[in-house]
């Protein structure tokens, strides 16, 4: 059998020291019993040596299981992986002192709370004997909600030996358990927010942004954020995602603050998930999983609900790991063979067949969509959609073009699933406006995949409406995050309209842009005019006359066509719909039409076809004046009249 490995600080260590350390594997401790004597005796020799901790990991069937030597900060105990919120880990730590001050230290304290030790004994000798001292839940809470933790001792070693232990966890499980069982789902959800400081391509978005922004979805996700790590790191470590001294730093934090959860801003790997837990001792979560769980409390409808699932199943299936030997793979070897899985292996492929299901059932509704989008043609019906940045405002938008009453709050993901509505332009044209789900940077690849079914609305869409929030000062990368997720999406060249958003919000200079009283049409050929106005008085928008913008709105439109447009006000929307009007005018020609009585169902045609403006007869048959499409307009060139 290969050697179990020693953890921890082993650098320079002798040979024979190596060896000993190895030989407490084979040692056991009775069920229901702390320690023994010869354990507590060996230890003590090694760490009189060393002048170093030694601890040893021991699970409730007595066999020892990891062996660290340092502190307990310096451990990762990767076979320990069965931790709950509610019950003990079913992991006892007996550690050295070397001066032979056996008092459990503040560090000793918060590594019984992280780890959920069943029990956290400190031993060492003093005036020639053995001595220890013992830590444990009482299964209480504290004043500031920790839990209660009770010291016995220093007292001799062998003593500590004739607690039964057995009945101790029993107890304090059984009071976590009614503990938990008395907490209601609405508790708050203390979290720790934790990024790396790496060189970026993009100067336009720092870190900080970055987290400014976690920060907003764990609010939209229901949490209160009681702190920030950054950490200035090259790139991520493969073990721990930050470096060991900070996530040290970062659980002395959370057991001060009562955090309950740590959420990166960047996607963690399974191990580095695994690893993280085990080391702080709450919940860990990414970015990735925080906006998948908003889009599970967002999803209404039946697809968008199967969507979040399938993105979450995905996500989930390599996170799937064996807990202990409960949950391990069956082995090689003698008595290992023959039929049946493991609970791990079920659970996998619990998994991939539920995904294969959902796929099969979003596969359905895709051709159901499909049937739309063609009827739609067939009615000729021009299709406009909404794309931005979450919380750019698309839904408020629109809301106000349309009077429809989509549900919209100033939160991340506030709205998930597509609505599409009919709007009439001031031409009398009927079109048809798409909201879609909004797109953030670093958005999940799993959302993109599960979402593309719906977010093909946008790929099929005559024209994209790319919302913009002009008072974030991020706005020109929000506006690259979401080129991107259109070229994701392979929409990136479909003909783009920009609504530059919340001009109410720059009122008075706030979001960092000068403030002003109207909202105008933009002609980009006027930049220089508008730009020479100088400053703006104060005061909200409500004009939908010709005026100055501030010079940080004309430098987002310059080069891009578009308006200014604020939606909660409804400042600007009829310059925005005149534009829309005027794209789908682009397109199309207006004819005069003579159309002899014996071809009447050519008229029909006409009227299916295109949008008949005038409509007169003579004695030889009807005469229109129609607007069709240049490819529809081909078709009818024969009744053209000169």
């Amino acid at each position: 059998m290969k050697d179990k490995k020693i953890q921890g600080e082993i650098q320079n260590l002798k040979p024979h020291i190596m060896r000993e350390l190895q030989s407490l594997y084979d040692l056991s401790v009775p069920v229901g019993q702390l320690s023994t004597k010869e354990l507590n005796e060996r230890l003590i020799a090694v760490t009189e040596e060393i002048g170093r901790e030694v601890a040893v990991y021991v699970d409730r069937k007595g066999r020892i299981i990891e062996i660290s030597v340092g502190n307990t900060w310096t451990v990762d105990l990767p076979a320990v992986d069965a931790r709950s919120e509610v019950r003990l880990s079913g992991v006892r730590c007996i550690h050295t002192h070397p001066s032979g001050d056996t008092e459990l230290s503040d560090p000793d304290i918060s590594s019984l709370r992280r780890l959920r030790f069943d029990a956290m004994a400190a031993i060492g000798r003093l005036s020639g004997e053995s001595v220890g001292c013992l830590g444990f839940f009482t299964g209480e809470k504290e004043e500031d909600g920790t839990l209660e933790v009770q010291l016995f001792g220093p007292v001799r070693a062998d003593h500590l030996n004739r607690i039964r232990l057995t009945p101790l966890i029993q107890s304090i499980n059984k009071r976590l358990s009614r503990e938990r069982t008395q907490a209601t789902d609405d508790e708050e959800e203390r979290a720790v927010l934790a990024g790396i400081d790496a060189p970026m391509t993009c100067a336009l978005w720092t870190t900080e942004d970055s987290l400014a922004e976690l920060a907003e979805l764990a609010r939209t996700a229901g949490a209160t954020v009681v702190g920030t790590f950054i950490q200035k790191k090259a790139k991520p470590d493969t073990a721990l995602f930050l470096g060991r001294g900070k996530v040290e730093e970062m659980a002395m934090f959370i057991q001060n603050e009562r955090a309950t959860l740590v959420i990166f801003d960047d996607e963690l790997t399974p191990s580095q998930q695994r690893n993280l837990e085990m080391a702080l001792g709450v919940k860990i979560l990414d970015r990735t999983a925080l906006i998948l769980d908003i889009f599970a409390q967002r999803a209404r409808t039946a697809a968008g609900k199967l969507q979040v699932e399938l993105a979450q199943m995905k996500y989930s299936l390599p996170r799937i790991l064996g807990q202990g030997l409960v949950l391990s793979r069956l082995g090689g070897g003698i008595g290992t063979r023959g039929p049946g899985e493991t609970k791990l292996e079920v659970d996998r492929r619990r998994i991939r067949r539920r995904i294969h299901d959902i796929e099969g059932e979003i596969e359905r509704l895709k051709k159901e969509r499909l049937l739309h989008r063609e009827r739609r043609r067939a009615a000729r019906i021009p299709v406009a959609a909404l794309v931005g940045y979450t919380n750019a405002g698309k839904s408020t938008l629109l809301n106000a073009l349309t009077g429809a009453d989509v549900f919209a709050e100033d939160k991340l993901f506030a709205t998930l699933d597509p609505t599409t509505r009919s709007l009439r332009l001031a031409d009398d044209r009927e079109i048809l406006v798409t909201d879609t789900v909004g797109f953030i940077q670093k958005l999940p690849h799993t959302l993109v995949q599960a979402f593309h079914a719906t977010l093909e609305e946008v790929v099929e869409a005559d024209i994209l409406l790319h919302v913009v929030d002009v008072s974030n000062e991020a706005a020109e990368f929000q506006i690259e995050a979401v080129t991107e997720a259109l070229k994701e999406l392979g929409a990136a060249e479909k003909p783009m309209l920009y609504v530059l958003n919340k001009l109410d919000r720059l009122t008075n200079g706030a979001g960092g842009t000068d403030g002003f009283d109207a909202a105008a049409h933009v002609d980009l050929a006027d930049d220089a005019r508008h730009e020479a106005a100088g400053g703006f008085s104060g005061g909200e928008i409500s004009s939908l006359e010709e005026a100055p913008l501030p010079p940080a709105v004309l430098r987002l439109l310059r080069g891009r066509e578009g308006c200014a447009v604020a939606a909660r006000t409804g400042a600007g929307l009829a310059d925005l719909q005149e534009k829309i009007a005027s794209f789908f005018r682009a397109d199309e020609v207006e004819l005069a039409l003579h159309i002899p009585f014996t071809e009447n169902a050519a008229v029909t045609r006409l009227h299916e076809a295109g949008r008949v403006l005038q409509t007169d007869y003579d004695e030889r048959g009807t005469r229109l004046c129609v607007r069709l499409s240049k490819e529809e307009a081909v078709r009818f060139q024969r009744y053209e009249i000169p």
